[in-house]
């Protein structure tokens, strides 16, 4: 009668090179050419959606919303203002997250009154016309998009800081608009951190 030979060292072997073989193929050969693929057809959203400051250097990504503060993380009257972030201490993005406060939650509420009040003063504007996004943060808290309302109100304060006309500053924003997903999903928004750049590059 014949020895077996599937004993558990022959095994152990096999699964260690079915291992091996899967490692290869699939953790770094899959990956190398979906990189490769990436780079080729999309090389700008592959390489993170960077975009660049007036300054020619890395100013941060499309995709990912920025704080336009002072040093006292007062915000600056030249810049359009992003909406709030809960995102560590603003736009972290190893911090990513909302609240998760629900709509009675008192400290929502008393975050959303001081929002209005502060945000009407800021841009010259009844609380009225203060938008819901400009005073809610969004699921991931890095959101960079605004909404086309939230960008007209702020449209009058900018160009006033920076010495531009009311249709100068239009014209950029709408530039800086992106429509409906697929053309009818969502509503049109507004990249602030694309639009900010492109105010300092108006300025050189």
């Amino acid at each position: 009668m014949k020895a077996s030979s599937t004993g558990p060292g022959r095994v152990y072997w096999v699964a260690l090179r079915a291992m091996v073989m899967f490692t290869v193929v699939v953790g770094i050969g899959y990956t190398l050419v979906i990189t490769g693929i990436g780079q080729l057809v999309l090389p700008a959203q592959a390489r993170g959606s960077v975009v660049h400051g007036a300054d020619g250097q890395v100013a941060g990504s499309a995709l990912i919303g920025q704080s336009f503060t002072d040093a006292s993380g007062s915000p600056l009257k030249q810049y359009f203002q992003p909406r709030p972030s809960a995102a560590g201490k603003g736009y972290d993005p190893t911090a990513s997250g909302g609240t998760n406060w629900g709509p009675e939650n008192p400290d929502l509420i008393k975050a959303i009154t001081e929002r209005k009040a502060q945000i009407a003063a800021f841009d010259g504007v009844s609380q009225d016309q203060v938008p819901p996004d400009a005073l809610t943060a969004s699921g991931s808290g890095l959101d960079p998009d605004i909404s086309t309302a939230y960008a007209e109100i702020q449209v009058n304060r900018v160009a006033q800081a920076r010495n531009l006309t009311p249709a100068q500053v239009r014209d950029l924003v709408a530039a800086h608009t992106q429509g409906r997903a697929l053309g009818f999903l969502g509503e049109p928004t507004v990249d602030v951190v694309e639009l900010n750049l492109a105010l300092d590059r108006l300025a050189m």
